[in-house]
């Protein structure tokens, strides 16, 4: 799957965020990290997505996956 379709919104301190992360390097997907505790419009825009403040907010080719939720995750990238 290309760089650029798949974005992880996280902070720093989520173990949630940390497993989607480690779930898609260990798969070798390319995905674009959004630190929301840093970036104000990454913030705004994953708010506007998904509806909630909380993280991690994964979105696949246009689509949200709110929390850590691997069976979904691998659904949506065919694994």
């Amino acid at each position: 799957m290309p760089a650029g379709e798949i974005k992880v919104y996280f902070t720093p301190t989520c173990p949630y965020c940390k497993m989607i992360k480690k779930f898609l390097t260990q798969n070798n997907i390319s995905f674009q990290e959004l630190d929301v505790a840093l970036d104000k419009t990454a913030r705004e825009e994953m708010i506007r997505k998904s509806g909630q403040m909380g993280v991690p907010v994964t979105e696949i080719n246009g689509e949200v996956i709110i929390g850590y939720n691997e069976a979904r995750l691998k659904e949506k990238l065919g694994l």
